[in-house]
């Protein structure tokens, strides 16, 4: 059996085990989420009515047994707040979410790649320590911090970018990408730098690199031909690991800069008690951490050519 192929089968019993946590735990929250569509004035037959129309009338375990019945058949349900399919309705944000997470991913590489690099090359000399005070500085704030301290300095301070929302257009998308891409990356440049000079270092002092210098191979040959393709195997697994991060912290972040994406809409689900729809977005978010893991795994192949076996 392919790899691949065994990944996903191996994963398909996680995505089932917190598809069912999230659907338990979301019924024993207290609160009647057709009450709070209805209103406290709601008489006794309509909050039965719509109770009924949605199937919450029925015991826990067959409510449960239908939707995994659905889930199968690509029908989620629909949202009790919004009206409107879950799969309709996370289709529209998902892509926000996901341009936002590889925006962050993309720039915590562009950052730490270099930075880590560097670090290694000068070990114990004054480019290594301030890459580590940097790092150090980065790990400290956490989104919800930095966030906020982003907006003040260049949306209230200069207005050089938009404070929140998505923009109409592709140049205005643009603008009200970077601040929160770059309160999601920040972090995550930090974690890889160190990574990166951790890696790096290891593979410096390997003798393949000594003979490759000895052969008369330029620096920059030794050091992006040999020993970083070498280091890339640990640095691709955190980024791997590190992704599942970025979803969970673009959680925050939507909410921060209002960022129409998945995060924000699982926030809302959960305090209207949308069961179906925080079922759909938890499960969108499992299945597009598995595709990540299966990425990485063929990251490593192209990576590491003897790992193909």
């Amino acid at each position: 059996m392919p790899k691949p192929l065994r990944r996903v089968l191996l994963t398909l019993p996680v995505l089932w085990v917190v598809v069912t946590v999230v659907f338990l735990l979301i019924h024993l929250v207290p609160g009647d989420p057709i009450v709070q569509m209805l209103g406290e004035g709601a008489t006794a037959t309509d909050i039965d009515t719509l109770r009924h129309a949605y199937h919450l009338d029925l015991p826990l375990h067959t409510q449960y047994f239908e939707y995994l019945t659905g889930v199968l058949h690509a029908n989620f349900g629909t949202s009790l707040r919004l009206h409107d399919t879950v799969l309709s309705l996370i289709l529209q944000r998902y892509p926000y979410t996901l341009a936002l997470t590889l925006s962050a991913l993309i720039l915590g590489l562009t950052l730490a790649i270099p930075a880590g690099i560097l670090s290694a090359l000068h070990r114990d000399r004054w480019q290594d320590r301030t890459a580590g005070v940097v790092s150090l500085v980065g790990l400290s704030f956490p989104n919800f911090a930095l966030g906020p301290i982003l907006i003040l300095i260049f949306s209230i301070k200069f207005g050089w970018l938009p404070v929140s929302g998505a923009g109409t257009d592709t140049q205005t998308f643009l603008l009200h990408l970077i601040l929160p891409a770059f309160t999601l990356g920040l972090g995550l440049a930090a974690i890889l730098t160190r990574m990166v000079r951790t890696a790096m270092l290891e593979e410096l002092s390997q003798d393949y690199i000594r003979t490759a210098r000895a052969k008369g191979l330029t620096e920059n040959q030794v050091v992006y031909r040999h020993a970083l393709r070498n280091a890339l195997i640990p640095i691709l697994t955190v980024v791997g690991l590190q992704f599942g991060s970025l979803l969970a912290g673009a959680i925050v972040t939507e909410t921060i800069f209002s960022w129409p994406g998945i995060g924000r809409l699982t926030l809302s689900a959960i305090s209207n008690r949308d069961y179906a729809l925080v079922q759909g977005c938890i499960l969108a978010v499992g299945l597009t951490y598995v595709a990540v893991n299966l990425l990485t795994d063929v990251a490593y192949t192209i990576a590491n050519p003897r790992m193909r076996t």
